[in-house]
């Protein structure tokens, strides 16, 4: 097949453009949250891991973070539970604890890992539990009605600390990691983290250049449902203030905040149900969410 001379000058372009960001990030470290449509379409989760792998094998280090509520809800219903959520954290009881490890560090982990490699990559798949690399304590909920009063949410945790030293010995050999956001507690407990959080968490204990979060929307949309980006640290807290920021985007949000106050270059809230969304916003000129930078 021979291109029309219009479209080989497009895609041309499209390649040139890509140069200086891949001469920009060369070796930096990409932390990505994996979540949403893109984990569950099949062209989406295809494109996903074709991206991945682009991106380390034109020198880039991404690291995998990856959710899976709607595959852990499946579970649930089919041994009769439903999923609670609270300020968008799920109600982790002992029995949802055993579904959470099946589906996220089982079933999810390894399909994930699995379609990485099957697109030439070197994938590894990794709960915190592994070398006890995120160890966790019991979250707390407090109380928006009762002041003063603390929500008990079960087997949820919150990271206490992460030893970065596993994932730079999988990085000195080329492997991709994938991490199931489920923590320890000094005494054995499994915690179930926000999967947000655990990646936002990440990104600043790599020193990493960038947090991609994918997600089932557009970007941070404000209270008329138009798309936000450029913003930065002092303008999110503004919009938390104003309510325009609630319900499940609250932990993508903070830990996204967190992450540019504390050393990471920026944030990305993309739209994970956009084919090679990765790709087009790391290695093109216009992006396709909402950027968060600290000033």
């Amino acid at each position: 097949m021979t291109l029309s001379s219009s479209t080989a000058k497009e895609k041309a372009k499209i390649l040139a453009e890509a140069l200086p960001y891949i001469q920009r990030f060369h070796n930096k470290t990409i932390v990505i949250k994996y979540g949403g449509n893109a984990m569950v379409e099949e062209d989406l989760k295809q494109g996903f891991a074709r991206d991945v792998v682009l991106l380390k094998l034109v020198g880039m280090n991404p690291v995998i973070v990856h959710g899976g509520g709607p595959q852990i809800d499946q579970m649930l219903k089919r041994v009769g539970k439903e999923g609670v959520f609270i300020q968008g954290m799920r109600v982790t009881d002992a029995e949802t604890m055993d579904v959470v490890e099946m589906v996220l560090g089982g079933l999810v982990n390894k399909e994930i890992v699995n379609l990485i490699n099957r697109h030439g990559g070197r994938a590894v798949g990794l709960t915190g539990k592994d070398g006890a690399f995120i160890r966790a304590k019991k979250m707390l909920i407090q109380d928006k009605e009762k002041v003063g009063e603390w929500i008990n949410i079960g087997q949820v945790g919150e990271i206490e600390r992460i030893d970065p030293s596993l994932i730079a010995l999988l990085d000195t050999r080329d492997f991709i990691p994938v991490i199931a956001p489920i923590g320890v507690g000094e005494d054995g407990q499994s915690y179930n983290i926000n999967a947000d959080l655990v990646a936002g968490k990440l990104a600043e204990i790599l020193k990493a250049e960038k947090l991609i979060l994918l997600t089932n929307t557009s970007g941070v949309l404000d209270k008329n449902g138009n798309l936000l980006t450029g913003l930065t640290a002092n303008k999110v807290d503004e919009l938390f203030a104003d309510g325009t920021i609630s319900g499940g985007m609250l932990p993508k949000i903070g830990s996204a905040l967190d992450a540019v106050k504390n050393g990471v270059k920026s944030c990305h809230i993309i739209d994970g149900r956009v084919v090679h969304a990765l790709l087009l916003e790391i290695l093109t000129d216009e992006g396709v969410g909402t950027l968060i930078m600290e000033n």
